[in-house]
């Protein structure tokens, strides 16, 4: 069966789509590449045309506990004498080597992989990744969710046993090929992700690190004693092993941090004139500065300090105005189960924390170039007034700021920006020079109803899909119908949503999307933050250097040149975290008002339907832009939408948060 239709025989260069694949599918003992086991895995390969030429399939002895056996029924007993992992990788290798490895979530699998090559020693052959996952929010299917069972029932593949790897990995095939259609009839570039080397320092076991319990009481009194939770760093050379300083530091109750900044309490050196990073930044930020000698005694007495606590159900909650007691919006039901769609509460509260982009600048952050808007509700479309709730709308040609203002203006009228074409594009809007753009071929093969900018400013109806004649209609109705029903509810900059229940239960995707680059990449990443604001570690800065943070609640997913997703599992956050930032920057000349919009959502875990979305389009000249924050309120979590600009790089936006990057 041939992997592009005859239907899409003119997309620009199929020898994109006809490449030789390895479908994967891993099922593990948890969720951390780093700590966890692979307990099966299965291999199904495709030749170009996209007939099955492979398969390979075993389970493994992890020769640990096999973890949720509720969910892959892979008990100890049924694993035990299976062969290791280091028995098969050079048979799982052959398969892989000169193919692209294709996973729905392909991150996971990969990881996973990786660590289990480099335990056994084995070289991993792979150069390129492909998630089907991350393909199909770019094809963006008329279905509830990008889970694996919901394509499979879309796109006509017979699943048999959900968690079987070999199973999924015969399915996975069904939907690659399905997927690949739909993407060569939309012209669309496949989101090939290249992979790392075995041999990156990301794939080595690394012990977590225990996150300190005390919140940060701030720097000593003149001579006074130390206070557990303080944060404290050491430089130079030391006449205890550094190893055993820290450990003597940490079993003290202190946070031994990474680096310096104004949150710092105390710099541990034996030569305060040597210049380092760490001393000339405590000179500059009055960080007290003693030696190891001095540091040895006030380890023997260090007062206690405060522990940190999650918070009760006392305090004000995300719906409740601060010392009112009276519930300003009805409280969100609790959602049963992940695969169930969360209903947002009110997008505002009056008891809602300053947000760290609104604060005061801290010393030595970079300038703000971008203001927040205040929460605000979506506002309601006036009577005679066109509206494009249901629709979404993709803007093409103008300058960045006409082109900005354009999705600003769907947003009013209900509508959802789309920053990418894809299937669930029902209209488009064009602007001075939308001709020359390489999508509007294919815009026009589809029958997608096209406009002037004048369609957004005139009262009136929009036509419906079917008035318009659109190719891509199905037949359960037209694609406004479509998006209609699964629309995710469309934030301003600065709206406010809770997120259902107490939220642990749930681990929450933020994903941000963007056009197409050929000058630039961009880069999500995210700041684990206390209540000061600062990172309790260094590890609690994830980016792509460093994936997760130490205990893997956050953790950084990109699948594509155009999308990246923080991950961020609420129930397993540290006591100490009150608010994750997820920020993006950009690795190249342009800035984000070049880039475009970016499109940011959160959803409830890998391949659900989003809750929320916002576009963050108002961008000039920055380089770094804070997306969106998830947040504590009381026994609650909320989320955020900020579209908070700098105009300066990733190391001084990282700065801000107490984390100290070469530039």
């Amino acid at each position: 069966m041939s992997l592009v239709s005859t239907a899409a025989a003119d997309v620009s260069d199929p020898h994109d789509y006809a490449l030789e694949w390895a479908l994967v599918d891993v099922e593990t003992s948890g969720l951390t590449p780093r700590q966890h086991r692979v307990l099966s895995v299965a291999v199904v390969t495709l030749g170009p045309d996209g007939r099955q030429t492979g398969e390979f399939s075993t389970l493994l002895d992890p020769g640990c506990d096999p973890g949720p056996v509720h969910v892959h029924g892979l008990t100890a007993e049924r694993l035990r004498g299976q062969p290791t992992f280091g028995q098969v990788a050079g048979r799982i290798a052959e398969l892989l080597r000169d193919r692209v490895l294709v996973a729905h979530n392909a991150q996971f699998d990969y990881d996973f992989l990786a660590h289990e090559f480099a335990r056994a020693g084995v070289h991993l052959p792979v150069a390129r990744r492909l998630c089907t996952l991350a393909l199909n929010r770019r094809v963006d299917p008329p279905t509830p969710d990008l889970r694996l069972g919901t394509l499979a029932a879309h796109y006509g593949v017979k699943q048999t046993r959900a968690h079987d790897a070999l199973d999924d990995t015969r399915v996975l095939a069904g939907i690659l090929r399905a997927t690949l259609k739909e993407a060569a009839r939309l012209d669309l570039p496949l989101p090939l992700v290249p992979c790392p080397p075995r041999q990156d320092p990301r794939f080595a076991f690394k012990a977590p690190k225990t996150p300190c319990a005390y919140r940060n009481p701030g720097r000593p009194d003149a001579g006074g004693r130390l206070v557990q939770g303080m944060k404290i760093s050491i430089t130079g050379d030391t006449e205890t092993a550094r190893a055993d300083l820290v450990a003597r530091s940490v079993a003290a109750g202190l946070n031994v941090m990474g680096n310096v900044s104004r949150h710092t309490s105390v710099l541990v050196t034996n030569d305060t004139a040597s210049g380092s990073v760490k001393a000339r930044r405590a000179i500059a930020e009055g960080v007290p500065v003693v030696d190891e000698r001095a540091f040895l005694r006030l380890l023997d007495d260090v007062r206690p300090g405060t522990a940190h606590e999650n918070p009760t159900a006392t305090e004000p909650t995300a719906t409740e105005p601060a010392g009112t007691g009276t519930a300003a919006t009805a409280a969100i039901p609790h959602q049963a189960t992940p695969a169930a769609r969360p209903t947002p509460a009110a997008a505002t509260s009056p008891a809602d924390p300053p947000s760290p982009a609104a604060a005061p600048t801290p010393p030595n952050a970079p300038s703000p170039t971008t203001s927040v808007a205040a929460p605000a509700r979506r506002p309601e479309v006036p009577a005679g007034v066109r509206s494009l709730t249901g629709r979404r709308v993709l803007v093409l040609g103008g300058t960045h700021p006409v082109s900005s203002r354009a999705r600003g203006r769907i947003v009013e009228l209900g509508g959802s920006a789309a920053v990418n074409l894809s299937a669930s594009v029902t209209d488009v809007v064009l602007l001075p020079g939308a001709e020359t753009d390489r999508r509007m071929a294919r815009i026009t093969s589809l029958l997608i109803p096209t406009h002037d900018a004048d369609w957004l400013t005139t009262p009136g109806t929009p036509p419906t899909g079917s008035e318009a004649g659109s190719a891509h209609d199905s037949a359960a109705g037209s694609p406004a119908d479509d998006a209609r029903a699964r629309s995710p509810r469309v934030l301003p900059r600065g709206g406010v949503i809770d997120l259902p229940g107490t939220a642990t239960e749930f681990r929450w995707d933020v994903g941000a999307s963007w056009a197409q680059q050929t000058r630039c990449e961009i880069d999500v990443v995210a700041f684990v933050v206390d209540e000061d604001e600062q990172v309790s570690c260094d590890e609690d800065f994830v980016f792509h250097g460093a994936p997760e943070n130490p205990n893997g609640s956050v953790r950084l997913l990109g699948d594509g040149p155009t999308e990246q997703t923080i991950g961020i599992d609420l129930g397993a956050m540290p006591p100490a975290a009150r608010r994750v930032v997820v920020c993006a920057a950009i690795d190249g000349a342009p800035a984000f008002g070049e880039v475009g919009a970016v499109q940011v959502t959160v959803a409830a875990g890998t391949g659900a339907m989003p809750l929320a979305q916002v576009t963050v389009d108002a961008a000039t000249t920055e380089r770094t832009m804070v997306l969106a924050e998830i947040y504590r309120r009381g026994p609650l979590w909320r989320f955020r939408a900020v579209g908070q600009g700098y105009d300066h790089g990733l190391a001084a936006l990282a700065r801000t948060y107490g984390v100290d990057v070469a530039d």
